[in-house]
């Protein structure tokens, strides 16, 4: 494993000189333009693990994507090699279809410290709640970014991200109830603490998720991929392509759903993705939105 070859896959070519905020958010926005959030190997006959090595050999040289787990060890791994003071945190994903949050930890988070100023970084989470530069981890404040408004809040030492999103336009109205669509236009993420977590605390979390017919990664096959102005998201066989401010405060959502038979070409043409193994799309209608 080496961070020249994981530079090389995600097209960063700027100085490695400073441990500084511009060179992070550089180093993360290209992480996130070329490393899809996906679960494909769930839907095609493969296992995740969390072996380092694994994920290294799995997103650098098989140019995959893959969960939380995998996105932001990898790149835990990378900020530490470059001196960065990066850490670990375990977050609990909230269910809008609940409206409660998850009560198992299932998210990975990167925390690193730049000249004693702390921020969340998270390559992990896909679609729009996907944020695109680390979030100074601080109270109460609005964070505009592109995706929308970002805003950390904390109460008794437990921190919540929630999002403000855009108004949409959805050209084609067959899809304007589609339950992929957030209604909400507030919109909690996950909470978490800052008590330090390592890779070992989220085993039984990576084997539960990709095989409890509870889990919302065994009932839809997720990939998604951000872009210079939004993202792309298959969902099962739905694809949906997003710009961010197509208008003054609002988004374009485009949704197309594909044949068997697409689906390969689609996850090569819009997310540089070849799999080994044959995918079997599956989208269980829940609560995952975009």
């Amino acid at each position: 494993m080496n961070l020249e070859e994981y530079f090389v896959r995600t097209g960063y070519n700027g100085s490695l000189e400073k441990q500084d905020l511009e060179t992070l958010t550089d180093i993360f926005q290209h992480h996130i333009r070329a490393v899809p959030f996906e679960n494909l190997s769930i839907h095609c006959g493969e296992k995740i693990t969390l072996e380092l090595e694994h994920v290294y050999n799995k997103i650098v040289r098989k140019k995959r994507g893959g969960w939380c787990m995998e996105n932001n060890q990898l790149l835990g791994w990378v900020l530490k090699g470059l001196g960065y003071e990066a850490s670990f945190l375990g977050a609990y994903v909230f269910n809008p279809h609940q409206n409660t949050y998850a009560n198992i930890m299932t998210h990975l988070l990167v925390k690193v410290v730049i000249d004693g100023k702390a921020y969340i970084v998270d390559a992990g989470f896909g679609v729009s709640y996907q944020m695109w530069q680390p979030m100074e981890l601080v109270s109460g404040k609005d964070q505009p970014q592109a995706p929308g408004v970002f805003r950390f809040t904390e109460k008794n030492a437990i921190w919540y991200l929630e999002k403000m999103r855009r108004k949409q336009y959805i050209p084609n109205q067959h899809f304007s109830n589609s339950d992929l669509l957030e209604k909400k236009e507030c919109r909690k993420v996950y909470m978490f603490s800052l008590e330090p977590r390592t890779v070992e605390d989220f085993r039984f979390q990576c084997s539960y998720l990709q095989t409890s017919p509870e889990s919302l990664f065994t009932k839809k096959s997720i990939c998604t991929l951000q872009t210079t102005d939004g993202f792309r998201a298959l969902i099962g066989w739905t694809l949906t392509e997003t710009t961010y401010n197509y208008k003054e405060n609002m988004d374009l959502v485009e949704f197309v759903t594909l044949e068997d038979e697409e689906v390969e070409k689609t996850l090569k043409e819009k997310f540089n993705i070849t799999l080994e193994k044959k995918l079997v799309p599956i989208n269980v209608k829940g609560y995952y939105t975009i």
